[in-house]
């Protein structure tokens, strides 16, 4: 939080210019960017607070045009989207994951949750694919990355 676009960042959705942000520099981080040839800087920042996306920006020649901004501004968004978790699962969802991840095989998962095998493994595919993961090992961790497990 010492770099005063970071905490722009954080404090605003939208997007700037660095000479725009008007934000305290005790630290002088914008002066060491400077020193390094970063005079010209943008930033974006977009999503909710628990899953924000600060994104930046800079060139040594010139400050970038508002063109250069919004093809930026698109592109960090697009990724934001991509990457966003999912909002939820559903609770047969993360029954199951939760079973998987005890160390449950899928006949006793199905057994201890009262469903057949296939249901199952319906549940888990669909976890799988709202949490865009390969395995469901990758679904698990995934699940608990995002504090949904």
């Amino acid at each position: 939080m010492r770099d005063p676009i970071i905490a722009w960042g954080f404090s605003t959705i939208g997007l700037a210019r660095w000479s725009e942000i008007d934000l305290p520099d005790p630290f002088n981080i914008l002066g060491q960017a400077r020193d390094f040839g970063m005079l010209y800087g943008l930033c974006v920042s977009c999503g909710p607070m628990k899953s924000r996306t600060i994104a930046s920006a800079t060139r040594g020649d010139r400050e970038f045009t508002d063109d250069e901004i919004s093809q930026f501004s698109d592109l960090i968004s697009r990724l934001h989207e991509f990457t966003e978790p999912p909002r939820s699962l559903t609770e047969a969802q993360i029954e199951a994951l939760r079973c998987i991840a005890e160390g449950d095989r899928h006949a006793a998962a199905a057994a201890r949750l009262n469903i057949s095998e296939s249901a199952l493994k319906a549940r888990l595919t669909a976890a799988r694919t709202a949490l865009l993961a390969r395995t469901t090992a990758e679904a698990i961790q995934r699940a608990r990355d995002y504090r949904l497990l």
